[in-house]
């Protein structure tokens, strides 16, 4: 029982069929010694003991004692009453007194269950006298003990319920903490799935159906008139279909991208830079500075990445005819520069994303960067074209990534794409 509240502390059934035997018990031990030594009062002492047993009886019955304090002092009241008349008739009623200490503890408030205790305590050892003719210290021993016992039991088990009771809450606590976690976890999952998703398909799939679309464009300008070009912007449209459906067979299985299969970022850069200038009217040139190191596949994923995306918005937007990506080894981190000479833009207008209009690039960009606790920078202005630097810490090498010579320069030639003009870009 939390004495502090009104509500009684919960018992087990087992406890209570054991107070109740034990008070069964003691009422037949007491009747029934009074008929074996053939008492005077033998049957007044029986009487009175099954009056007893009817009145204890009476209280688990009624709902009220253990719902209402009230109801359990008039309960408990109304025993100690006929117990206190069956120990004037019987010294053996003595020994009831020790369950009747744990009822009144436990139904009864902590200061006036401590008052009944010594109430009833101090009834024993009186009543014990008299029936004995006499006062002695063994006498206030018994029932001081058993008092003494039966506080301690109480306190305990209150002590240990109380203690019970709160690891319970925290463990329900805990259990519904781990179940939102457990949530939260999952859409941070999903969340994270859906980002790279997304990102990697702005990344391949978008950038090389805008590639496609300039091609095709290309070929419908190019006929009836020139059949050749044509037929060569229409197999450059097919090639760039063919590498985006394996782009995205790599980016749904979260695999690394075909262009870094078997070799290294800046192979894969410099061949970025020779496709885009076979496929549109623009000089691309690669810059390789410092000593290269082995890098970690997602940070090669996300530079690479960022150089397609930056060559595509290049293309579908600068209208520059030139240019030049650099990638360079800085010590402790790595840099990718990408600069072009085409018309620029305000980066403090640029437009939010959005799903028809596309400007999701940019974001998606700086969330790589991001990610691998990396930053990315862009300085542009309107007729002055655009730069964008990413910085990135080098982090574990990755195991088996061959290295480059350093100081090496790609030159992409372009080829020769008239009809590609601005105003046919989307």
């Amino acid at each position: 029982m939390n004495t502090a509240s009104p509500a009684l502390t919960p018992t087990t059934r087992a406890l209570s069929w054991c107070l109740h035997l034990l008070v069964l018990g003691l009422l037949t031990l007491a009747g029934w010694r009074a008929v074996a030594d053939e008492r005077s009062a033998a049957w007044p002492v029986v009487a009175v003991a099954v009056a007893c047993a009817g009145v204890y009886a009476a209280g688990p019955l009624l709902p009220g004692v253990r719902r209402s304090r009230r109801a359990a002092a008039l309960w408990l009241a109304a025993v100690g009453a006929v117990w206190l008349v069956l120990l004037a008739l019987s010294a053996d009623a003595v020994w009831m007194a020790f369950p009747l200490y744990f009822l009144q503890l436990h139904l009864l408030p902590r200061r006036s269950g401590l008052a009944a205790v010594a109430a009833t305590a101090a009834a024993a050892v009186a009543g014990f006298a008299a029936h004995q003719g006499s006062f002695g210290a063994a006498m206030v021993i018994g029932p001081a003990l058993g008092a003494a016992v039966a506080v301690a039991v109480v306190r305990g088990y209150q002590a240990l319920y109380r203690e019970s009771e709160r690891r319970r809450r925290l463990i329900e606590e805990l259990t519904a903490t781990r179940a939102d976690l457990d949530r939260v976890q999952h859409t941070a999952g999903v969340l994270a799935e859906r980002e790279r998703l997304a990102r990697e398909i702005h990344d391949t799939l978008a950038q090389g159906l805008s590639s496609i679309q300039l091609l095709l464009r290309a070929a419908e300008r190019a006929l009836p008139g020139r059949p050749d070009a044509a037929a060569g912007h229409v197999a450059a449209a097919r090639q760039a279909a063919v590498d985006n459906l394996a782009e995205a067979r790599r980016f749904v299985a979260a695999l690394s991208p075909p262009a870094l299969d078997g070799t290294t970022l800046a192979d894969a850069l410099a061949r970025l830079c020779v496709t885009t200038g076979d496929h549109h009217r623009i000089s691309v040139r690669f810059h390789l500075t410092g000593e290269p190191v082995p890098l970690a596949m997602e940070h090669e994923v996300a530079l690479l990445r960022i150089a397609q995306s930056a060559l595509a918005n290049t293309v579908r937007h600068a209208r520059a005819t030139g240019a030049e990506i650099t990638l360079g080894y800085l010590g402790d981190r790595v840099a990718l520069d990408i600069s072009d000479d085409g018309t620029g833009f305000d980066p403090a207008l640029s437009p939010a994303p959005d799903p028809e209009s596309g400007g999701f690039g940019l974001a998606a960009m700086r969330a790589r960067m991001h990610a691998l606790g990396g930053t990315l920078s862009i300085e542009s202005a309107p007729g002055r074209g655009t730069s964008l630097a990413a910085r990135l810490p080098l982090g574990g090498p990755a195991d088996g990534m061959p290295g480059s010579a350093s100081g090496i320069m790609y030159d992409s030639t372009p080829t020769p794409v008239s009809d590609i003009t601005p105003e046919a870009r989307p």
